[in-house]
């Protein structure tokens, strides 16, 4: 019988310096608290400084010795991420792993700072144009992780690079731009993982997902009937937040991890239960699409690797 891995199982990790991003509330909250207890230096990264303060002082209050540092990044805004880079860098030689976990989930139509669709400019360029400006600090950090957070509806995701960006809200629904968008966390994940190992960088590229977890991502599904009436379903089917940023944890610190796999909840058909190594779908897999998204993403946000 093999034993479930809980926070019991995150090693020491003094010494270490570890990025959350959108780590003020829900799963991101939960891993910057956890890392926060063995040790770490964890730079709690939220788009609004305010909101980052207040979720380090009810860590602390659980986690006196906490070492935890608030900044701003707001993912919506290349300007905002450049400067989240540029000062992270300017302050640190090192950086052990770089947590991508912030997102947004099916919004009404909007376009970032920059003129992206909303969810694929958060959720994927963002992250993209922050992995990219801090590689330099990564690559010097032997050992060091990129973990990105995907999702189950990335099996709802289609790329399609002719109008990848919905362009004016042509083609748009909430749920497709998600999948859309978790999907390409996917194969930014697996097309870096090549990337480190093309170069000979001692680095990896993890990805996680945390099932169905209770966090205030699904604000923008609250108010439909539909939602409202399965709510005790849900409720039966779905774990906290705190269960949910497990398989994310694990995929930053569970020294037996590889480049390339995937983490996901153990339970009936991955909506719950503790982390274990899952497999995404196989448009995630497809290596001409990952090529391809790269170069994309590249172009867009104006960031090379």
């Amino acid at each position: 019988m093999k034993e479930n891995w809980t926070t019991n199982n995150i090693p020491d990790l003094k010494g270490k310096v570890i990025i959350v991003t959108g780590g003020n509330s829900g799963l991101g909250y939960w891993s910057v608290k956890a890392f926060a207890e063995k040790g770490a230096e964890v730079v709690l990264a939220s788009r609004s400084k305010e909101n980052g303060e207040k979720a380090k002082t009810e860590i602390l209050s659980e986690v006196p010795k906490g070492n935890i540092i608030v900044a701003e990044l707001d993912l919506a805004d290349l300007e905002s991420v450049r400067r989240f880079a540029k000062n992270f860098q300017q302050k640190h030689s090192q950086l052990d792993v770089l947590l991508n976990n912030a997102g947004i989930m099916t919004t009404p139509y909007f376009k970032t700072k920059d003129g992206f669709e909303g969810q694929i400019g958060t959720n994927h360029l963002g992250h993209f144009a922050l992995t990219g400006l801090l590689l330099p600090v990564i690559e010097k950090t032997s050992g060091s992780r990129v973990v990105n957070v995907s999702s189950m509806a990335h099996k709802q995701g289609k790329m399609d690079f002719d109008n990848f960006l919905f362009e004016n809200g042509k083609g748009y629904s909430p749920m497709k731009s998600y999948g859309r968008s978790k999907l390409a966390n996917l194969l930014f994940t697996y097309e870096l993982q090549r990337f480190f190992e093309s170069n000979k960088i001692e680095s990896i590229a993890v990805a996680a997902h945390p099932g169905v977890s209770q966090t205030n991502l699904s604000r923008h599904l609250e108010d439909k009937l539909l939602f409202k009436i399965l709510y005790p379903v849900f409720k039966i089917m779905t774990q906290d937040a705190e269960m949910g940023a497990l398989p994310q944890i694990r995929a930053s610190v569970d020294p037996h991890v590889k480049g390339g796999e995937y983490y996901g909840p153990s339970g009936f058909m991955e909506l719950k239960g503790y982390p274990v190594k899952v497999q995404s779908n196989g448009l995630s897999h497809d290596v001409e699409d990952a090529k391809m998204l790269w170069e994309v993403s590249k172009e867009l946000t104006g960031v090379k690797y």
